[in-house]
């Protein structure tokens, strides 16, 4: 059976608010893509940037919705703190998450610390230390799930990255299942464009209280980002028609296995 085309009404997307974008393309992901199931147990990455705040959000409120009358799913929440950056305000982070009914904790990891002598430090050690954190914290307290906050446009710029600079059709997969760990990485964000989660963020004042990385964006994903949205015009109908092209033709673009 071929994977179910991520189409979506031009018509609600241009009507509806903010929040209510977020939350049908987030439950329209969940669905399609089976992401979440009966009684999971599901940590929440939280950075406390924008998009996994929003992301905790929408699965907090979609949570009635999803189950149907059945059993539902659990969240919690883990942020990792690193000893180079400091600007997340972790008790108005918590503050959010309580009121969401997600219990949040913290988790100290010495990213540059961990780092050999002459090495230096970049996005790729970064996420490979938190994940692998991630991995640890959810595998040894019983998760089954690890959601992550990555949207539309971090798909598509990842896709086109590794074949321009690796030659290789090696997307970022909406779901992970791994062999080493019992524990399944999912993206329920993948049907949003990250302007969306923009505009969500700053209805439900989540934006103001987002905090951002001292080492931003990375320059080559700077640069792909740009060469897309010249490409698409930024137009949401031409990413999600290359959205659904990577789920018929892009090997592992919908669930890889590690």
């Amino acid at each position: 059976m071929s994977p179910r085309r991520p189409a979506v009404a031009n018509r609600f997307l241009r009507r509806a608010g903010a929040g209510e974008i977020v939350r049908r393309l987030t439950a329209k992901a969940v669905l399609d893509q089976d992401l979440i199931g009966p009684g999971d147990r599901i940590l929440v990455a939280a950075s406390g940037g924008k998009d996994s705040t929003v992301m905790a959000w929408a699965l907090s409120s979609l949570r009635p919705a999803l189950s149907r009358g059945g059993p539902g799913y659990e969240l919690e929440a883990l942020h990792i703190s690193s000893d180079f950056c400091a600007c997340c305000k972790k008790s108005a982070l918590a503050q959010r998450f309580e009121g969401w009914d997600i219990p949040l904790e913290d988790l100290f990891v010495p990213v540059i610390g961990r780092l050999k002598d002459g090495e230096k430090m970049n996005c790729y050690w970064c996420s490979t230390q938190r994940r692998t954190e991630l991995l640890k914290y959810a595998t040894e307290r019983g998760f089954n799930k690890i959601a992550l906050g990555h949207h539309l446009d971090d798909i598509i710029e990842t896709f086109f990255m590794n074949l321009c600079s690796k030659g290789e059709l090696d997307p970022m997969a909406i779901k992970i299942r791994y062999r080493k760990y019992p524990v399944t990485l999912i993206r329920p964000l993948a049907y949003l464009e990250e302007r969306q989660i923009i505009a969500c963020a700053q209805e439900q004042d989540i934006l103001t209280g987002a905090c951002t990385c001292p080492y931003g964006v990375n320059s080559k994903r700077r640069d792909m980002r740009k060469k897309l949205a010249a490409f698409t015009g930024n137009s949401g109908p031409v990413k999600r028609r290359i959205l659904a092209a990577l789920s018929r033709e892009a090997p592992g673009f919908i669930t890889a296995h590690r």
